[in-house]
C-alpha cells in the first residue's frame, strides 16, 4: 500500500508542528497538506522547516479544499468550530478525519456524527494509549464497585489550556458513567461553591486544576468508606498525542465511514 498522504490542520501552531514532526518519522505516512487561518503569518511557509524537520516541499495554505481533493486523510486539533468545518469537507471527499480537538459541544458532535456516514472518523479527548487504557480500567472500576464508592476526576493543566473540564478528563468520566450504566449528563457535577449539600450517591464529580507549564495530569478516584481507589496518568510530553494520533490515521485507512475512538485502534473495546 502506498504512504497515506496526510493534511495537518493548525500546522503553525505547537500541535500542528508536532503532528509534522510524527508523520515524518512514522513508516507509511507522508505529509501532504498543512493548513492555517487565513491571515496567518505562516501561509506560504514550508511546514517541514517550520516543524524543524527540514523541507518537505508542502507550503502551509489556507484553502483546504486545494489538500483534500488528492489527500487520505487529515488530523485536526484545532477548534470546535473549524473541527465542525473540516469534519463536512472530510466528509465530502470521503477522507479519514482524526479529531483531537476538545471542547465540542453536543451540537457539534452531532454533526460530527453526520458526518461519519461519509468519513472514517476517529475522535478522542486524548490520543495516548496510556489515558486509553486508563479508561478501560476506570470503566471496570465503576461497574465492579457499586454506588458506596464515589467517584471524582481530578485535572491539572498548564495555564493557558481554554476549555474545562478537560477532553480526557470528560473521557475518564464517560467511562466512569458507562461502567455504571448512567448517563454522565444526569449525573456529572462540575463545579461546587458554596453551601452545597451533602454529596449525592451516584454523582460523578470534576475537579480543575489550571497553572504552569502542566502537560496534563489526570486522576479518577474512587472513594469508599475506610478505603479508597485512585487511578493516573500524568503526561510529561506533548509528542505522545501527536504519535498516537498519526497511529488513529493509519488505522483508519480503509476502515467503512463511521465514527470510532481511540479504544477502536488501540484493540480495547
Amino acid at each position: 500500500m502506498t504512504e497515506m498522504r496526510l493534511v495537518v490542520t493548525g500546522a503553525a501552531g505547537r500541535m500542528g508542528r508536532m503532528l509534522v514532526r510524527a508523520i515524518h518519522e512514522t513508516p507509511g505516512a507522508k505529509l501532504f497538506g498543512a493548513l492555517e487561518n487565513a491571515g496567518s503569518i505562516a501561509l506560504g511557509q514550508d511546514a517541514g522547516l517550520l516543524a524543524g524537520v527540514g523541507a518537505t516541499g508542502v507550503k502551509i495554505t489556507d484553502d483546504p479544499l486545494a489538500v483534500f481533493v488528492d489527500a487520505h486523510g487529515v488530523i485536526d486539533f484545532t477548534t470546535p468550530a473549524a473541527t465542525v468545518a473540516f469534519a463536512g469537507l472530510a466528509a465530502q471527499a470521503r477522507l479519514v478525519h482524526v479529531i483531537g480537538t476538545t471542547g465540542l459541544t453536543d451540537a457539534d458532535l452531532s454533526k460530527i456524527d453526520a458526518a461519519g456516514r461519509h468519513a472514517t472518523i476517529v475522535r478522542s479527548g486524548n490520543m495516548s494509549l496510556g489515558v486509553n487504557l486508563l479508561a478501560a480500567l476506570v470503566r471496570r472500576a465503576a461497574r465492579t464497585l457499586g454506588e458506596e464508592f464515589d467517584i471524582e476526576v481530578v485535572e491539572m493543566h498548564h495555564r493557558m489550556k481554554v476549555d474545562a473540564p478537560s477532553g480526557t478528563a470528560l473521557l475518564l468520566g464517560e467511562a466512569a458513567a458507562e461502567g455504571r450504566g448512567v448517563a454522565l449528563g444526569e449525573r456529572a457535577v462540575r463545579s461546587r461553591d458554596g453551601h452545597t449539600g451533602a454529596r449525592k450517591a451516584g454523582d460523578i464529580g470534576f475537579a480543575t486544576l489550571r497553572g504552569g507549564s502542566v502537560v496534563g495530569e489526570h486522576t479518577v478516584i474512587f472513594a469508599g468508606e475506610g478505603e479508597r481507589i485512585e487511578f493516573t496518568h500524568r503526561a510529561e510530553d506533548r509528542s505522545l498525542f501527536a504519535q498516537g494520533a498519526v497511529k488513529a490515521a493509519l488505522w483508519g485507512r480503509g476502515k467503512k465511514p463511521g465514527v470510532y475512538s481511540m479504544a477502536h485502534v488501540l484493540g480495547l473495546d
